[in-house]
């Protein structure tokens, strides 16, 4: 683990081999953020008890399974992960959206999240060269990829979860800071936002406190 530290560091030092978040994607990713500090209320609150809806299995985007991925791909780029988040993140934000009736006390907060969610995928795809999007990906991420944009009706019975609207945006804002953790670096020592541990100290609630 340490040596893998030591190179990623070395690596991340290379700015021709890996670029770092570009300053212009932070703006963007620090409105939807503070859309985020509110998903309690309107996440929770506005709906029933254990209330869930139906995802893809690989729409449940959790910091372990960024992890995993890591562990399987050798020497991923950072910047494929960040592609299959805004993927990933735009089928849940639909799924959310297409739940809510017109009059629902959450539907203009979710519209809301989902514009900003698209304004910081605009700036993303502008930020980097075409040709990046154009690169093939790695074979672990295309087959998340293709499972994603399947149509629902041929994916398999086996392929769907149920999850809390609460629980996805939670997923939604963990993975946000994991993988553009330089736009929410803490004045405090560096964060680990990609681990798990971080996240069940609570910590949470001071990065994004409800209003």
């Amino acid at each position: 683990a340490n040596s893998f530290s030591v190179s990623y560091c070395l690596f991340l030092l290379q700015p021709v081999l890996m670029a770092p978040t570009p300053a212009s994607m932070c703006t963007p990713l620090k409105t939807l953020n503070d859309s985020l500090s509110h998903r309690r209320r309107y996440m929770k609150h506005n709906f029933p008890i254990n209330y869930t809806i139906r995802v893809h299995q690989k729409e449940v985007f959790k910091l372990s399974n960024i992890n995993r991925l890591k562990l399987q791909v050798e020497g991923l780029d950072e910047l494929v992960l960040q592609r299959l988040w805004f993927q990933v993140n735009q089928g849940v934000l639909k799924k959310i959206i297409r739940v809510l009736p017109e009059r629902h006390p959450s539907r203009s907060y979710t519209a809301e999240l989902e514009r900003r969610f698209m304004d910081a995928e605009g700036v993303f795809v502008q930020s980097h060269p075409a040709e990046v999007f154009q690169q093939e990906l790695p074979e672990t991420i295309q087959d998340i990829w293709d499972s994603l944009t399947e149509e629902p009706n041929i994916v398999p019975e086996s392929s769907w979860r149920f999850a809390s609207p609460k629980s996805l945006l939670d997923n939604f804002c963990q993975t946000m800071y994991c993988l553009f953790s330089e736009c929410f670096a803490s004045t405090e020592a560096q964060q680990d936002y990609c681990g798990v541990s971080y996240w069940r100290k609570g910590r949470k609630k001071d990065l994004q406190p409800e209003s």
